[in-house]
């Protein structure tokens, strides 16, 4: 029988009952973004676009499933008058890269035109997904777009495409938690973590 993996110094190993889904702590290589270094830098960033809309109004437009920690932590740190919106595309499936190939699984409840819009993200990459999302909002006339990014990750660009706010730049290395996950697990983790490779590579 195979000896258990050591959880990660200070972190508790997942309940027993969690069973083939309890993944979590010890799947985990590395911690890159600590809790602490995340709710210093979404006031940092909340700070920025409050400094930007003062006086307007704001639709928040988060990408799902993967913007909504962030997204919400954003949202409650902003004095300003606001609305919440969401969509969601497909890009990735349960893979670790993104194919290129995006497409709308839920739209917008409401009309952007003339709103100020604030499209918030998890993480950019290629910048496939985020051009499309773009180009898909500008063609709905709203009177401003920027972009707030949690994560811009270090990889040749595929698509040109402006980020306004970027919390962290991180090295190409597939992360979770967050509100990001791989096959939707480890969207709970209250830390940005690296992935271990042998977890995923041979989905």
């Amino acid at each position: 029988m195979a000896p258990r993996e050591r959880p990660l110094d200070g972190l508790p190993s997942p309940p027993a009952a969690l069973g083939s889904r309890s993944g979590f702590h010890t799947n985990i290589e590395e911690i890159l973004i600590s809790e602490h270094d995340l709710n210093r830098r979404v006031t940092e960033l909340a700070a920025e676009v409050q400094g930007y809309y003062a006086g307007q109004d704001l639709v928040l437009v988060g990408v799902l499933k993967g913007a909504i920690m962030f997204m919400t932590d954003l949202a409650r740190q902003l004095p300003l008058s606001l609305e919440m919106d969401f969509m969601a595309v497909s890009s990735y499936g349960n893979a670790t890269q993104s194919s290129g190939v995006v497409r709308i699984t839920k739209d917008l409840d409401g009309s952007i035109e003339g709103r100020n819009v604030l499209l918030v993200e998890d993480v950019v990459d290629s910048g496939l997904t985020l051009r499309y999302l773009l180009e898909n909002l500008r063609s709905r006339n709203p009177a401003s777009l920027r972009v707030c990014a949690l994560l811009n990750k270090r990889v040749p660009r595929k698509a040109n495409v402006t980020v306004e706010h970027i919390g962290f730049e991180i090295p190409n290395r597939f992360v979770v938690g967050y509100g990001l996950d791989f096959a939707e697990n480890y969207r709970n983790l209250p830390y940005i973590g690296v992935l271990k490779t042998d977890v995923y590579a041979t989905s």
